[in-house]
């Protein structure tokens, strides 16, 4: 009994103590918590499907950067609070979205990943007035234009489709295919891709949409198709798996071979190393494009911390670090920053919101504090692990791209391209610099096939010959001729278009294997319209088009034309009408001139009068017999022309005058001559046209429209023909006989109407323009440019002449001569300058002879010239006198006239003194029988005997 009482009286007090002891540690804890600080509480609700690989590091990572920001900022008072729903269809992510806004009392929504769940969330946000916030969604539905309360903390795809267009149009891709996954976001990607590829002059040749549940049989037969295609540029956008799929049945289907270029967007790249490490196997050369995420001492403690925990992941759910997780983790510090910003120390959350009762979307609650948020969301920047962090209109600043080049396994950056500033080698960029779109600083690239060669971007399609169309036509076959072979059956092409694009050929930079196919209407024969012609490029029927193809403005909006080979323009051509003149040997010069020539000779006349009046009297000759000597003079400047005698004047400044006279005459006539030839050899025909005549133009060309709608004029005055003998045929009856009064038609035409019929028509009125004849191609296609500068060198060089004399013949004209107007007659201004020389010459002339400065002036100038002359003629007879004295023989008058030289005495020739009267001659002879007279310095003359 005792010992009963003994234990009871242990175990009360074992109790007792234990009882203590509880009561002191709960007031230790009670201590302690009312040591601690009282935080804020801020709940933010996370929709993400946590049973996917994306879900999964969305989640990991949204978590790690709860824990750093507060290890990090441990002093602030506020909290957020990460309430994570998992939903994997849209209905899930709806009712999660619903229990988070209504229940749960969120003030924010990360998530979810798909853009079309992240709309529908959204949309409740606003109802709401919550900030619903995607770290993944790109989808223009998922655009802050249609909700307020929308945030993306990803960039704009604008920017990623601009940056592509610039690396096309730094490579000279000027057509690109594009393979998209058939979804909202790859159509809204591609809307966007579009215009940026229209602003760089890039055309889109083809769009390929691959479905998700697409086989592997029906991926293959797309890309044979698209292996048919001129075009080897090829833009890929899809997301990993289908990615994936389509470049290992590429690489099946030989597409990965030396020529072709893949490039994919941020869609594959960005998880290019996360679900299928062997999907780059299949790649090799592949150029892709991503977000460029600036190193950090940040950024390499995160990923090596991701490798740790990413060990540990079920091997289903392990993927390889990218973006998105990185844009999760600085989307909740964005989060913490806003928040602390907003609410004070010890805030009563309780009364941030109005709930109601009810589970429709009438009674959501509204929180005033989203607004708050929402507001001081927009306006927070700091440096996150993505670089700098800022929202530029409700999404993330758009960074830079980076551009790599998938090699073997992994890839390597060959460049940036950067907003604002383009493409470069180097990330920060020195200075101002232009923007750019050149490649060439881009590091060496690996292309497709093992080679650093930058493949072309087109390639000859692989099944087979190119089509090429020809017209068939039985008119001005020298342009384009088809002869049929009765026993081969074969078709010859031939004429000038063939020829130049035959030369074109041989100046390319690779081998074009064609066939011509003629181009033929129903009943076989060429229906005569170029137009449907053309339109055969655009239905793929043929693949380019050879001929005599005008360069329309109105075509070339479905065909691309080459630079034209011919001369460009449409003219009018007319017959020329010879006109009978009796007086037409007037029509060379205008009756100025003729009234300035008949007062010359008069004024010429007068002057010869002057100066001959001192001799007049004294001497006789032909041209002054019986005192006629006035009205002779009146015509001398006439016979002058006629009677060119020495011995028509006396004074030697009337010879003077003589000569310049004769000179200007002889300009007149040679210029007279010339004209009246013009006048009789060109037709000067002052046609003035009528839209009562009738015209003609040629049969299938574009010429009808052109006159019908630019020039106005009656279809019932037009007619047409097809051959050059049937334009001159109508152009001979005329229209009253059925034909036609003028031709209508293209230059390189009716060059040739001239030049076989020669001056029987001329080319009258404005030459029209037009672009002359180019060869045509589909729109974009590359070989435009390499037959444009072809088409240059041909049309520059020496061989076309060549061309031109084998299909026209010889005398082809090369330019055009237009006449627009009858050519008008010679007038005194065009002869203005001759007639002040013949001006000057006279009045220097009389002042000479009539002024007694002028006189002496001339008695200087002779005696200057006959001492210059006797000089030279005295030197050279000494150095003859030294010859003689070495054996040579002279005779008597020789060294009788050298005496003379020494001696200076000069004896006057009696002929030649005409300023003096002949009597003073005739009394004074010469002493000497045995003298020598000279008539000229230098000449010498035999002695004169006495009268």
């Amino acid at each position: 009994m005792q010992n009963n009482r003994n234990f009871l009286f242990l175990v009360l007090c074992s109790f007792l103590v234990l009882l203590s002891r509880v009561d002191s540690v709960s007031e230790i804890h009670e201590a302690n918590v009312a040591a601690q600080p009282t935080y804020a509480s801020i709940h933010i609700g996370v929709i993400l499907d946590l049973n996917s690989p994306m879900g999964t590091m969305a989640d990991i990572c949204l978590s790690k950067a709860h824990s750093d920001f507060y290890t990090e900022h441990s002093d602030y008072k506020t909290r957020l609070f990460l309430q994570t729903m998992n939903a994997e269809e849209e209905v899930e992510v709806a009712f999660a979205a619903l229990e988070l806004l209504k229940h749960k009392e969120v003030h924010g929504v990360l998530g979810p990943e798909l853009s079309t769940e992240a709309t529908f969330v959204a949309e409740l946000g606003a109802k709401a007035h919550v900030p619903v916030i995607s770290f993944t969604a790109k989808s223009e539905s998922f655009s802050s234009k249609r909700n307020p309360y929308i945030i993306r903390t990803t960039p704009d795809d604008s920017h990623q489709a601009k940056a592509l267009a610039d690396i096309f149009q730094g490579f000279e891709w000027h057509e690109v295919v594009i393979l998209y996954e058939d979804t909202e976001y790859g159509n809204q990607f591609l809307s966007k891709l579009n215009k940026a590829l229209q602003e760089g002059d890039i055309r889109l040749a083809y769009m390929s949409a691959v479905s998700t549940s697409s086989k592997d049989s029906d991926i293959l037969k797309e890309l044979k198709k698209l292996k048919t295609f001129q075009t080897r540029v090829f833009l890929v956008h899809m997301n990993t798996s289908l990615g994936c799929r389509l470049f290992s049945l590429a690489r099946n289907a030989e597409m990965m071979n030396e020529g072709f270029v893949w490039l994919i967007t941020d869609s594959l790249s960005n998880f290019l190393y996360s679900v299928d490490l062997t999907c780059t196997d299949s790649m090799e050369g592949v150029l892709g494009i991503r977000p460029h995420v600036p190193r950090s001492n940040k950024l390499d403690t995160f990923k090596a911390w991701w490798k740790k925990k990413a060990v540990g992941l079920k091997p289903d759910m392990a993927m390889e670090l990218n973006v998105y997780c990185l844009w999760a983790y600085d989307t909740v510090w964005s989060l913490g920053l806003a928040v602390e910003k907003i609410l004070p120390m010890n805030s009563d959350l309780s009364n941030l919101s109005q709930s109601e009762n009810g589970s429709n979307l009438s009674n959501l609650r509204v929180s005033p504090f989203g607004p708050k948020l929402l507001s001081e969301l927009l306006d927070t920047k700091f440096e996150g692990l993505t670089g700098e962090f800022e929202l530029v209109n409700r999404q993330l600043k758009p960074p830079a791209f980076e551009i790599f080049n998938v090699i073997g396994t992994g890839d390597r950056a060959v460049g940036y391209w950067i907003p604002g500033k383009g493409i470069s080698q180097k990330l920060v960029a020195t200075g101002e610099s232009a923007y750019s779109t050149s490649v060439k600083n881009l590091k060496k690239i690996m292309w497709p096939g093992d080679t650093v060669v930058k493949p072309a971007g087109w390639a000859i399609p692989s099944t087979g010959k190119l089509k090429v169309g020809v017209p068939m036509k039985d008119s001005f076959t020298e342009f384009v001729n088809l002869q049929s072979d009765p026993l081969t059956n074969e078709t010859k092409f031939s004429g000038f278009s063939i020829d130049i694009f035959l030369a074109s050929l041989q100046l390319l930079p690779f081998k074009l294997d064609f066939d011509f196919i003629p181009y033929t209407g129903a009943s076989g024969k060429y229906n005569g319209s170029y137009n449907d012609m053309l339109q055969k490029i655009v239905d793929k029927t043929y693949d380019f088009v050879v001929g005599d193809v005008t360069i329309l403005a109105n075509r070339s909006t479905y065909v691309d034309f080459t630079l034209p080979y011919t001369e460009s323009g449409v003219i009018m051509v007319v017959r020329n009408k010879k006109s009978i003149n009796m007086w037409i040997f007037l029509k060379p010069l205008r009756w100025d001139l003729w009234l300035t020539i008949f007062l010359a000779c008069i004024f010429f006349g007068i002057v010869i009068i002057v100066l001959e009046n001192q001799t007049l009297n004294s001497r006789t000759g032909p041209l002054q017999p019986h005192g006629q000597e006035l009205g002779l003079f009146f015509w001398f400047p006439v016979a002058a022309l006629a009677f060119p005698e020495r011995n028509m004047v006396a004074s030697k400044w009337s010879r003077f005058l003589m000569v310049v006279w004769l000179f200007v005459a002889y300009i007149l006539m040679q210029s007279y001559t010339a004209k009246l030839s013009s006048i009789f050899t060109v037709d000067q025909l002052r046609f003035a046209f009528s839209k009562e005549y009738y015209v003609g133009y040629q049969h299938g060309s574009f010429v009808k429209d052109f006159l019908i709608n630019d020039l106005r004029f009656n279809s019932s005055k037009m007619r047409n023909y097809s051959k050059i003998e049937e334009y001159h045929d109508a152009m001979t009856i005329g229209s009253k006989n059925g034909g036609i009064d003028a031709i209508f038609g293209e230059i390189p035409y009716m060059k040739l109407l001239v030049n076989r019929y020669g001056s029987e028509y001329s080319i009258v009125g404005p030459v029209y323009k037009t672009d002359g004849f180019g060869f045509a191609f589909p729109l974009g296609s590359p070989l435009v440019s390499y037959f444009s500068r072809a088409i240059l060198n041909v049309t520059q060089g020496t061989n076309m002449t060549t061309i031109e004399e084998k299909n026209f013949g010889p005398g082809y004209p090369s330019g055009l001569d237009s006449i627009n107007q009858e050519s008008p007659s010679l007038t005194a201004y065009n002869f203005g300058g001759l007639f002040i020389i013949m001006g000057s010459a006279t009045v220097f002339a009389l002042f000479c002879s009539e002024t007694s400065l002028g006189q002496r002036f001339t008695v200087t100038a002779n005696s200057f010239g006959h001492w210059c002359c006797t000089f030279l003629y005295s030197n050279g007879k000494e150095s003859r006198v030294q010859s003689l004295d070495h054996g040579d023989i002279s005779t008597g008058d020789e060294m009788n006239a050298v005496e003379l030289v020494r001696t200076g005495e000069v004896v006057e020739p009696q002929n030649g003194a005409a300023d003096l009267p002949e009597e003073v001659h005739e009394s004074n002879p010469p002493k000497n029988a045995n003298s020598v007279t000279a008539a000229a310095p230098g000449e010498l003359h035999q002695p004169q005997p006495r009268n």
